[in-house]
């Protein structure tokens, strides 16, 4: 999950172009995986096919430092692909471009649930940490709404990354790799966006609602 849908989640009002880095943020974030399918299926040459995908990615990180703008989104972008590059270059196979997404969604979705299992639920601990609210919700007697809140929107995550994996991982296994990079790409930004937008829409500040418990300073 990027810094950029973190505090979307925990804003005020809520814009899909901020949480996924506006129109230039989605190409950089699409294109690679975008141009990898599209250069395999046409081609079937593996190797041609990730030069094309690195490629694609590099021309964004250069195009920010070019014209002095801020290069996390692209290089987090650039890094994932070049994890993907490697492991499907070493191996010869070409599903395996996609492996490392597999790893990262599996990760989020475990964290997600042992964080609730916890009472820690991670969408509560980051909209905490991002308004700069303490995390005196987790015992406050009067914040059992905003508990159940945070709780609800962090099973969101767990169903998404779950439901990403129960529909990519066969088609990996299958090394059906057309449908899996399309999957990929159809559950991508567009999925993640609403993920974000219906945890927004329950943990968004609401008049009247009391203000979560803040630890005291000290003397």
């Amino acid at each position: 999950m990027s810094e950029r849908g973190l505090r979307a989640i925990a804003a005020d009002d809520f814009s899909v172009s901020a949480a996924v880095g506006g129109v230039r943020g989605l190409i950089e974030s699409v294109l690679p995986g975008l141009v990898f399918v599209v250069a395999f299926v046409a081609t079937s040459d593996l190797s041609l096919s990730l030069i094309v995908s690195i490629a694609g990615a590099a021309v964004a990180v250069v195009l920010r430092l070019v014209q002095g703008t801020p290069v996390t989104q692209a290089m987090s972008g650039i890094l994932g692909v070049g994890i993907g590059v490697v492991w499907a270059w070493r191996s010869g196979e070409s599903k395996n471009f996609f492996a490392w997404g597999l790893w990262v969604n599996a990760g989020w979705s475990a964290g997600a649930l042992v964080s609730i299992l916890a009472r820690w639920p991670g969408v509560g601990v980051i909209v905490a940490l991002v308004r700069g609210d303490g995390m005196g919700w987790r015992t406050d007697p009067d914040a059992g709404a905003l508990r159940r809140a945070y709780t609800w929107a962090t099973w969101i995550w767990v169903v998404l990354f779950g439901l990403r994996l129960l529909v990519q991982v066969p088609l990996y296994l299958d090394s059906t790799v057309g449908w899996l990079g399309t999957a990929k790409l159809v559950m991508g930004v567009p999925l993640f966006a609403v993920g974000l937008w219906l945890s927004w829409l329950l943990v968004r500040p609401r008049a009247g609602a009391p203000a979560p418990s803040r630890p005291p300073l000290d003397p």
